[in-house]
């Protein structure tokens, strides 16, 4: 058991928020931004069409999305220790399956591991473990643990770009699942503590001996203003439901885009190191915008910045129509960045401040689902209309719509109060 007093000077909560952005970063090989490189390898190596790999990883993603239902409910009954290390075991299997992939039943089995074990569970885990830490600063550490996903996609692309031309892609799945049992794995085992409580602190680093002018525990007062929804009340408001909304059509629109970053930058003459680029450069753009939103978020309601956000993917989705010169590409990623910065902070945030920490995991377990269960659909049309018409103007067009429903959902998302859902009852 870690004791309280080592920690008097510096919160214990800040070493969570490292892990938890270790656990981000290394949910990297279940991400978009790290499969997209494997793609083209597939389809090479094997013959199959880009209809056929999208059609695997779209289904692979939605089952996964509709499992993480249940790995939610998993994170409140086990905790968020036990879950990321056996996650993060599991994760680093899944890897060294990929890595053996030779026909088309087993690259569905090991998109649709990577995807729930990565994608989702990697992504889930953290962010309910920071929630349990942090109220007050809450947008604070989320934009600090975010430094890890932007950190992961600025470095899979290139480092997987490099493993698979030095080594082939078999060897670039194996070096992940190493670096998972050996490096992450242990971390996770000897850091983590699921609450402050554990150790004889409350959220935002007060000792539950802190006491106020009134002789009131300052603790108390911080945790007794948080109103806890259980996820039956969390689904009968608005709110909720707009919130899923939200998470699912950046989802949606930015795994299509990712997934086919390489084929869409090629049909306008521009090379796969351009595509990797852009991808580093979003994420190296979003590292400090998700600062910033982390602040914004203690500030400004955070329904405004999901309405921001749609505004922005209207902007990227007629920007990559154009996008054929090399100016035009960066200028893309670093719009793209400023979007995934306020997105990856807000969409994170929204859910405990929302609806408080004690039943977080189920409730952000169905935002998980959704956001996974939008990837899942992303690339399917991408890749059906390229097939069709030999191009991607056609299915940018059509992909218009879905930011304007966004911005309306964004509108709808406003934080709801439980005294008058009580009332209403």
């Amino acid at each position: 058991m870690v004791k309280s007093s080592i920690f008097q000077r510096i919160y214990y909560g800040w070493f969570i928020v490292f892990i938890a952005g270790l656990g981000i970063f290394f949910s990297g090989p279940g991400q978009t931004y790290s499969n997209s490189q494997f793609i083209d390898e597939y389809i090479r190596d094997f013959g199959w069409s880009r209809s056929q790999v999208s059609s695997l990883y779209s289904v692979a993603t939605l089952i996964a999305g509709l499992i993480m239902i249940f790995v939610g409910r998993f994170i409140d009954r086990f905790g968020q220790r036990m879950m990321m290390v056996s996650v993060g075991t599991l994760f680093a299997l899944a890897c060294f399956f990929n890595s053996m992939v030779s026909s088309m039943w087993m690259l569905a089995i090991g998109f649709f591991l990577v995807r729930l074990l990565g994608q989702g569970s990697m992504s889930l885990i953290p962010n309910t473990l920071v929630a349990q830490w942090f109220i007050k600063k809450r947008g604070r550490a989320f934009s600090i643990m975010t430094l890890g996903s932007f950190a992961s996609a600025m470095s899979f692309p290139i480092i997987n770009t490099w493993l698979i031309g030095e080594w082939g892609w078999q060897f670039a799945w194996r070096f992940w699942g190493v670096l998972l049992l050996v490096l992450f794995v242990p971390i996770a085992l000897i850091g983590v503590r699921n609450k402050p409580e554990q150790i004889g602190l409350v959220p935002d680093g007060l000792s539950q001996n802190e006491r106020g002018d009134a002789g009131v525990t300052i603790g108390a007062k911080v945790t007794a203003s948080e109103q806890n929804w259980t996820l039956k009340e969390a689904m009968r408001t608005k709110a909720f439901w707009a919130i899923l909304v939200c998470v699912g059509i950046p989802s949606m629109i930015n795994t299509g885009i990712t997934f086919h970053i390489i084929s869409i930058l090629g049909t306008n003459d521009l090379s796969p190191e351009i595509a990797a680029m852009v991808l580093s450069l979003m994420a190296a753009v979003g590292i400090p915008m998700s600062l910033v939103s982390g602040y914004l978020t203690e500030k400004v309601k955070t329904n405004y910045l999901l309405l921001g956000i749609f505004i922005i993917e209207i902007m990227l989705l007629l920007l990559l129509l154009i996008t054929n010169h090399l100016v035009i590409a960066i200028v893309f990623g670093t719009l793209w960045g400023i979007a995934n910065g306020f997105e990856r902070i807000a969409l994170n945030v929204i859910w405990p401040n929302y609806f408080g920490r004690k039943y977080v995991g189920s409730i952000n377990g169905f935002g998980v689902t959704m956001g996974v269960l939008g990837s899942a659909f992303g690339p399917l049309p991408f890749g059906v209309g390229f097939d069709l018409f030999q191009s991607y103007t056609p299915i940018l067009l059509i992909s218009l719509v879905f930011p304007v429903i966004g911005i309306l959902s964004a509108l709808i998302a406003k934080k709801p109060d439980k005294t008058q859902l009580v009332e209403q009852s």
